[in-house]
């Protein structure tokens, strides 16, 4: 059976559509991710006053640490790349860098991937294969 000359505009219609689905998909996440930050901030706080007037600092500290659905899972977290580079020796390798407490989670292409933020930025310079130098 032919195909028709219409059929490749709904294919493509409905790519757009998942893209565009894809794209709030991501915002959405982002401002959940901020919004949780949020209220982690706020916990913190009110875990803070809650210690200052010395009522009900048991419940309000736990709530504060741990938020729902995080008990018991490691949270990854953002790592402040600039904070690692200055506790790196002048050269270093970058099985050095996994060594920095903060970073022995990470995979391998999230540790290459801020060495070459670092190249691109003038920050770090490559002398030999797996050697590097900061400027």
């Amino acid at each position: 059976m032919p195909r028709r000359k219409n059929a490749g505009g709904v294919s493509s219609a409905l790519r757009q559509v998942q893209k565009h689905a894809q794209a709030i998909l991501v915002s959405l996440r982002k401002e959940i991710r901020a919004k949780e930050q949020e209220l982690l901030h706020l916990k913190s706080q009110e875990a803070n006053l809650g210690r200052l007037s010395g009522s009900g600092t048991t419940r309000v500290a736990a709530a504060a640490k741990a938020p729902s659905g995080t008990v018991g899972r490691p949270r990854g977290g953002r790592v402040n790349w600039g904070a690692i580079l200055e506790q790196l020796p002048k050269q270093f390798k970058a099985a050095q860098v996994r060594d920095i407490r903060g970073v022995k989670g990470k995979r391998p292409s999230e540790i290459f991937a801020a060495i070459t933020r670092w190249i691109e930025a003038g920050s770090v310079r490559r002398k030999a294969r797996g050697l590097y130098e900061r400027v």
